[in-house]
Formats: structure tokens, sequence, C-alpha cells
């Protein structure tokens, strides 16, 4: 590829186009987090709306409809900026620069925040740039990667989504998942002395990384090693992310690469997929072998997204702990909910960086790994996967992944939302009802198990060790299970499904089906409340329980994303103190009240 082939999709076009699906989303986002107030505008059809900069010179004028949970869906082809009386082009980093007070981005975040929106809009233009999969194309294939690389949105929320700072063009090109580019993941011999590798139960090292590289590879590993006089059982063996190897370990720990405590062994021989999670890559040459997820040193939507090496050495243990939870509870398995277990974990301790840093600094996670289990071999005849956030997917004509699949099975909406809500929000109410755990569930966190025909069998839920939590302080939980243990207060506890499946899943699939036009408001939100009634009935004995926790309370907090992101788009959350970072600016009225 030529220097100039690599920018080829920022084209006049795209970038205009770019802009404005930019600008829909933060006016519709920022309006339900009550950072922009928009005002009504007289019309027939009552439906136009006005925002205006700090100043008050410059105003965006749009179309919008308002729909349950306070969600503005914006028509992008009706956004126009005005200023003296002038129709001005749409541009999104002027737009935060007229808005910085609003949106409150002070000074030192504002170039950088605008530098994630630049990368966001850059990448936005590269999906434009490729061939148009519609809805209905990706409801019919089988092929889970094509799914997964075919997203345009990433987290529905957040406005600067995929900002990815410290990726180059020619990087981007080789490792964002909508690119599709196949990977080899370079491989690092570490030390005993400063690595540790843990594994679930019935794995051990050799044999796990023998079936995982292959014995080929194995040996041309060992034999790098010994070509420099080292012995091979001194080391452990880490997959890297090959930009974390050219941009990170190469230079900032050059001092253990000059002293053999890490020694470069080159690519192995499986290419991956990057998955919408970036850092985490699914093996296309043998899809039954195991996911492998890598430190990565790059910002991405609010944190660093390196891999802690302390906290690998938990992670296998806390999988087995929750998938035996789960085998042993007939409401979980009933449901058909499964895990995708992180198995084996592998961390290498920086000892200097560690000696100078807290347990949370990016420089004691830039190099650790896990492998989680693909769901590939657990499939039955006929079924086929996709990630939940692909519910949310819409193409270029406007209709919605979830609708096309809706249509594909033949199902009325609520026979189809029945399965899928009984599949993923039954497991989400039974384990906080029954166990006070939670999840974090969003659209990339689960993976969907569809028929032939793309309704929802099961449910299969991911990213385990660093996202579940369990919130009863009493809670009998193994030692090395001890550390998801989380002190939330009781009035915030059921945020972690209004919050988390409500606002921000359930808002925008309810919103997308609407704008479809295949279900109104009422029956979709009234599918979720008999899922929920449901589920109630099923246990009688967690009546006290239901009491307590109210899933038909009037109202519940408005905990908002935006807001952290804008505050400190470098670490958003006090991993200390997750509950107390919080933004929660008043309510929202609950649509199954």
């Amino acid at each position: 590829m030529s220097i100039a082939d690599a920018v080829s999709h920022l084209t006049p076009d795209h970038w205009a186009e770019a802009n404005r699906l930019l600008i829909r989303k933060a006016l519709a986002e920022f309006a339900h987090e009550r950072l922009l107030t928009p005002d009504p505008v007289e019309s027939e059809a009552g439906d136009r709306y006005v925002v205006r900069s700090d100043d008050g010179n410059t105003s965006y004028r749009f179309a919008a409809r308002r729909l349950r949970l306070d969600h503005w869906q914006v028509s992008a082809d009706s956004v126009t900026r005005h200023r003296d009386g002038t129709e001005l082009p749409l541009n999104a980093l002027e737009f935060f620069i007229e808005m910085k007070d609003a949106l409150g981005l002070s000074e030192s975040i504002l170039p950088v925040y605008l530098e994630e929106i630049s990368s966001t809009l850059s990448g936005t233009c590269y999906k434009l740039a490729k061939p148009d999969t519609t809805a209905a194309e990706l409801a019919a294939t089988d092929d889970f990667q094509a799914i997964e690389t075919g997203m345009t949105e990433g987290h529905p929320c957040f406005v600067a989504n995929n900002g990815r700072l410290g990726f180059g063009i020619h990087e981007y090109l080789s490792y964002a998942p909508e690119t599709a580019s196949p990977v080899r993941l370079i491989w690092l011999a570490a030390t005993r002395e400063r690595a540790a590798f843990t594994a679930g139960t019935g794995l051990e090292y050799e044999s796990f990384l023998r079936a995982e590289l292959g014995e080929k590879t194995v040996e041309r590993f060992d034999a790098t090693l010994r070509e420099q006089g080292l012995d091979p059982a001194d080391f452990l063996l880490i997959p890297v992310h090959p930009w974390q190897w050219w941009n990170k370990l190469s230079v900032t720990f050059a001092a253990e690469v000059a002293q053999r405590h890490l020694v470069c062994l080159g690519e192995g021989d499986d290419e991956y997929l990057a998955q919408q999670s970036i850092r985490t890559f699914f093996n296309t040459t043998d899809p039954a072998k195991h996911y492998v997820k890598t430190a990565l040193s790059v910002i991405n939507m609010g944190f660093m997204r390196g891999l802690s090496a302390a906290y690998m050495e938990a992670t296998p243990a806390i999988n087995d702990w929750l998938a035996a939870l789960i085998e042993n509870d007939e409401v979980l398995k009933g449901t058909g909910l499964t895990i995708i277990r992180e198995r084996a974990a592998v961390g290498y301790r920086h000892l200097e960086y560690e000696a100078a840093t807290d347990r949370y600094s990016p420089y004691r996670k830039m190099l650790a790994a896990l492998w989680r289990e693909s769901p590939v071999p657990s499939l039955a005849p006929g079924e086929r996967l996709a990630t939940m956030a692909s519910l949310l997917h819409v193409d270029r004509e406007g209709r919605s992944l979830a609708g096309a699949l809706i249509e594909r099975s033949g199902l009325t909406p609520t026979e189809w939302l029945k399965p899928y809500l009984r599949a993923y929000l039954t497991p989400l109410l039974h384990s906080f009802y029954a166990y006070d755990l939670v999840f974090m569930p969003h659209g990339e966190n689960v993976i969907l198990v569809l028929d032939e025909r793309g309704t929802v069998q099961r449910a299969v839920f991911k990213d385990i060790a660093e996202e579940i939590a369990v919130m009863d302080p009493d809670a009998v939980l193994p030692p090395k299970v001890d550390r998801i243990r989380a002190d939330v207060p009781d009035d915030m506890k059921l945020l972690s499904i209004f919050t988390d499946v409500f606002d921000c899943f359930f808002r925008f699939l309810a919103a997308n089906l609407v704008g479809d036009g295949v279900v109104d408001e009422d029956t979709f939100w009234a599918a979720v409340a008999d899922c929920v009634r449901d589920y109630q009935a099923s246990a009688p004995q967690l009546a006290d329980k239901f009491a307590r926790f109210d899933m038909f309370a009037p109202s519940f907090a408005l905990s908002c994303l935006n807001r952290l992101q804008l505050r400190n788009n470098e670490q958003m959350v006090d991993l200390a103190d997750p509950s107390g970072a919080l933004q929660l600016v008043g309510d929202l009225d609950n649509p199954i009240a």
C-alpha cells in the first residue's frame, strides 16, 4: 500500500457524512445526559429543536423524536448549523469547542478529546468506504466474524468511542476490528523469576501451550532460546499485541530485553482477527482454539487498555468459581446461560515500575495476557453466533440488524423478544437477586447463539474476571475470588440493571425497532416487564429481595457515561471506588413501572 492509499478513505464526502453522524449522536446523547438542553421550535410536526453554543451565537437545529428513558432519536439528515443568519457546514471539532463549557471540557482535556473525536471520525470514514453490507445480509450469514467485523458504531452511549490514541494509520489498518486484517501475535519468553502463569482446574502450562501453539512452533521458540545460551525451562511464553511490542515493550521494557529477562521469539503461526474490544483476538486458523486477550497501552473510551499482571493471577480461579455456580443453579442452567471461561493467564512484573507506582498505574499493565474459551465448539448443528452488539447495528439504509433478524424469523416482535429476554435478562435478574452478583453485560460482553432463522437460543457471557462483582459484604467467597467483592450502597445496586441493561442497551434496541417500524414502544417494554414478572413468579422465595430492590420502581438515577469521559478521558473511573465515581444527574422514569 502506498503512503497516499493509507488515507484513501479520508475524502470530503466521507468526512462530511462522518461529521454529520457524529454530531447527530452528540446532540442525542448529550441531551440524554442533560449536558445540552434542546429548546423546542414551533413546527407543524412538533418535533423541531434547537441547541445553542456557549456564547449563544451558533445554533444547531434538528428534528427529533423523544422516546422512553428520555431517548432523543435525532434525524441525522435534519441537523443544520447556523450563525448570524447563515447556514454553516457541520464540523464536529468546532462543535466541541463551541460547547466546551456546557460539556465541562477543561483546557487540558479538550485537545485530547478532540484527538479522540478525530480518530473516531477517521474510523467512520473507513467504514463508509467499505462495501455496503445490508442488515438483511448480516442477519442471514452464519459467519460469526463477518458480523463481528461488520459493526459500524461501537459503544452506543459514548460519542468518542473509537479514540484508540496511539495507533498510527498503518496500525489502524492492521489492528482495528472493522478492517478485518489478519494478525499474527508476537511471542516473548519471560523469565519465571518475573512472570507467573495461572490456569483453571485441569490445565497445566506445558500441555496447554503446546495445544495452543502446536509442537513445531514451541520447538522453534525453544531453539531460539537455546541459540542464545538460554534454557527454555527457565522461561514462560507470553503472547503480545504487535503494537505493544513495537511501541511499548521494545522501548519501555528495554532493560528487560537487554538483560534477557524478556526474549523476543517472533510471530506465532496462527492468524487472528481483532474483536470489537480491540485487544482480544479470535483464532481464524483454528476457531476452536482460545481467544487471546492482550495488553494494549492505547487510550480508548476512557481507559488505557492495559492488563494487570497482578489481576491475571486470580483470573482462572474466578472463572472456575462462576462456572461452578452456574452449573449448580437450575434457574441459570434453565435459561441456557454459559460463560466462556478465561482458562489461563500469564503476567510479567517489571520490578522497577512496580516500585515507582501504585497498583492502578498503566505502567503495571503493559505485559500480560489471558486465554478465553472459544464458543465455537459448544455449537449444536444449525446454531450460529453473533455478538449482542450487533442487535444495535444499523445499515446505511437505516435498517437495524435486530429488525432484520425478527423479519427473518417469521415471528412477531413479541415472540422473538421473549426467548431473547429469557436468554439475556433472566440470568442477570437471577444472579442479582439470588447471589448479589452483577455482570457488565453490554453488547460486546455477550455472544448470542441463534438458530438458522435468527431466533435467540441462549446467551454466552464473557469478560468475567475484570467485570463481575458480588455486592453482598457477607458473601462467603474462596480466597482467590475475594477480589470481586464490591461495597455498593443499597440504593445504587439495581443500577447494575437499570443503567447497564435498560439505559445503555435496551434504550437503543427499542429505538432502532421503533424507527424500523417493527414494534412500538409499549410492545417492547411490555415484553421486558413480562420477562421480569415471569422470573419473579418463578422464584417466590426471593419475594423480600424483589420488594427491597424494586424492578418496577417509578424511576431510577440517571448515570452518565459521557460525563465521566469528558471529565477524565484517560481514567474515567477510580478503580478503587467504582461506584463512588459515577456521575448521577437526576432520574429517569422507569419504562416498565
